[in-house]
């Protein structure tokens, strides 16, 4: 028989809603859903793409532990969080990144942006962007040190030989810095005639290691939805924004639905906009509040992309918005069930 009176009940205020889904699961199906993007990157640049990616999730789960140890806190790497950090901070790094670099990001992103802060959902910034931009603004030649694609790169060691390439992304920039009309057709022409859309809807192309392949990402994209991960808000919201701008802004001597799917297709924006701006942690609850995140997402991308200095956007684009996050979960809430608006006469009334 049951002891009732030694049993320990847990009272709690309803709804009472169970679900299997847990960290560790919403984590696992995120690094199945890179998987296609990893393969890609070892197609385009090689074994070295992996090492790389084992190199930074190694890192970041030394960091996560070491810390978590030091402070003797209970351990969170079993919840594989600091694994998915890993593979979107190496995916966001150009294939010649130093590993030594890599580790250096690995630190600022796991004990600086997160651990820091509380741990998993504490963090008000993605941690893999805020290593990447932290990396960028100290390493700048190292993190703009572009190959094309099939380079064959050293697994390990100085890439200093590896000859440059240009990016898509670099290109387009020319076009709007050009002095002369002469010069930005000439850019517009180096474009079309050194990329083309398929390379960079497959991937055949050169830039940061997890963003080349839209097709990867876009089937990792398609598994998150069915498996219920992310909704569709951000991610839709985000590259529509950064569809209809562009289609509506391109260069004279260029076709309008060619330069959206160059800005589309090139940079980082998928892999952004589905792995990056839908992080629970710094994106907003509400699905009016995930359609303005995604929005303005693309709206600071594009701004970035046209009249900034550097070529791509998409990091601190998403970094700002997440700034924007507490905002819009304070003004953006559901209606509270059975709450009933009063009339504004009677309220002024009383």
């Amino acid at each position: 028989m049951t002891d009732y009176k030694n049993l320990k009940l847990i009272a709690s205020s309803s709804p009472h809603i169970r679900s299997k889904d847990n960290t560790r699961s919403i984590m696992l199906d995120v690094i199945i859903a890179l998987l296609p993007a990893l393969v890609m990157s070892i197609y385009v640049f090689g074994v070295r793409a992996l090492t790389m990616v084992l190199v930074s999730v190694a890192a970041c789960v030394f960091w996560e532990w070491a810390y978590r140890k030091l402070l003797k806190k209970p351990q969170s790497i079993g919840d594989l969080s600091a694994v998915v950090t890993g593979i979107l901070l190496a995916f966001v790094c150009p294939p010649t990144t130093p590993v030594w670099m890599l580790i250096i990001g690995s630190f600022f992103s796991i004990v600086v942006v997160k651990q820091l802060y509380g741990g998993i959902g504490c963090n008000f910034v993605n941690p893999a962007l805020v290593g990447r931009a932290m990396l960028l603004a100290s390493y700048a030649s190292a993190m703009t040190h572009w190959v094309g694609f099939g380079s064959k790169l050293p697994l390990v060691g100085s890439t200093a030989d590896v000859v440059t390439s240009s990016t898509p992304m670099a290109v387009m920039k020319g076009i709007f810095s050009a002095e002369t009309a002469e010069d930005a057709l000439a850019a517009v022409n180096d474009l079309t005639s050194t990329f083309s859309i398929s390379d960079m809807f497959i991937g055949r192309i050169g830039g940061s290691l997890g963003e080349t392949s839209a097709l990867a990402l876009l089937l990792g994209f398609v598994y998150l939805l069915l498996r219920r991960v992310i909704n569709w808000q951000i991610p839709v919201c985000y590259i529509g924004t950064v569809a209809v701008l562009t289609l509506i802004s391109a260069p004279a001597g260029m076709s309008a639905v060619d330069f959206m799917l160059y800005n589309v297709f090139g940079g980082g924006l998928m892999l952004g906009a589905i792995f990056m701006a839908t992080d629970y942690a710094t994106s907003p609850v509400t699905k009016l509040g995930q359609a303005i995140f995604g929005v303005g997402c693309g709206l600071i991308t594009c701004f970035i992309r046209r009249f900034g200095s550097y070529p791509e956007g998409v990091c601190y684009s998403i970094l700002i918005m997440n700034c924007t996050t507490w905002l819009l979960d304070k003004y953006i809430r559901p209606t509270i069930y059975g709450a009933i608006k009063k009339d504004k006469k009677e309220a002024a009334a009383k």
